[in-house]
């Protein structure tokens, strides 16, 4: 009687795709909720898209001298529903950030040690705090000092009267830019420490290579915000303290993980 065969070896992409499926449910799983969550404040925002507008408006209204008077404009008989859709989803991802942040820190937390999470938690609380405070130098600050100058150049020209007449899209589409400029330019500490964290760059480079990196404050404060002067040197002045201020950031969590490490290596007490 012939011996029975022995099992065929299980392959090892068929072992490993069951884990493999179950990451993509988590991650559909994830990404459903936080697209329901978008959608939802979608609809709230756009309900209030007119009290939106208005709030990002204000600072243009302050330039002007005041209600009524100052005019925004549309050329394009559709120009202002569409605006009001951008609004609405320009408000929704801030309103639904916290949700959208929570969904990817479930799904990626399960997958860290403790000590990593314990490192990576700081990050996940400074990203919003830091674009947060960037978006409020924009609109607080930055905004109001440059449409004052911006119009400052209505009056008489030469004979000719010129008067600003800003059209909504191309103002919403300005409050944006310099809303999203400043934030993520803000977020220079977190990037800088997650780089010395992952051992890619380290604090004595960081400090060897400052004037390279003011040079490259201004080039990014060029490029993110409208080609006048004054705004480019109210993004260049801040990126450059926060640059000085990641140095010191560094030095701190280093002097805490030299202490860790010194007493993880001490011999324990008789």
């Amino acid at each position: 009687m012939n011996a029975p065969l022995p099992a065929p070896p299980e392959d090892g992409l068929d072992q490993s795709r069951a884990p493999l499926m179950d990451h993509l449910l988590e991650l559909r799983k994830r990404l459903i909720r936080a697209f329901l969550a978008l959608g939802v404040a979608f609809g709230i925002c756009f309900y209030f898209a007119d009290d939106i507008f208005a709030f990002l408006a204000q600072p243009l209204v302050n330039a002007f001298g005041g209600e009524g008077q100052g005019r925004m404009i549309y050329t394009r008989l559709y120009e202002a529903f569409f605006v009001e859709i951008r609004v609405a989803f320009f408000a929704a991802f801030f309103v639904a950030f916290p949700f959208i942040a929570n969904q990817v820190w479930a799904f990626i937390a399960p997958g860290l040690y403790r000590n990593e999470k314990k490192a990576f938690l700081p990050f996940l609380f400074a990203t919003p705090l830091l674009f947060t405070l960037g978006g409020a130098l924009a609109y607080y600050v930055v905004m109001p000092t440059a449409f004052r100058f911006f119009l400052n150049f209505q009056g008489n020209i030469g004979g000719i009267e010129q008067e600003a007449l800003p059209a909504v899209g191309d103002y919403l589409t300005l409050v944006m830019h310099f809303i999203l400029a400043f934030g993520i330019a803000f977020l220079l500490p977190v990037l800088l420490m997650l780089l010395e964290r992952a051992g890619l760059v380290t604090r004595d480079q960081l400090k060897r290579g400052r004037r390279y990196a003011i040079l490259g404050a201004f080039v990014i404060a060029a490029v993110a915000t409208p080609p006048d002067i004054l705004s480019q040197f109210m993004l260049a002045v801040p990126l450059i303290f926060l640059y000085e201020l990641s140095l010191i950031a560094i030095w701190f969590t280093e002097r805490r993980r030299n202490r860790e490490s010194a007493a993880e290596a001490a011999p324990p007490a008789a």
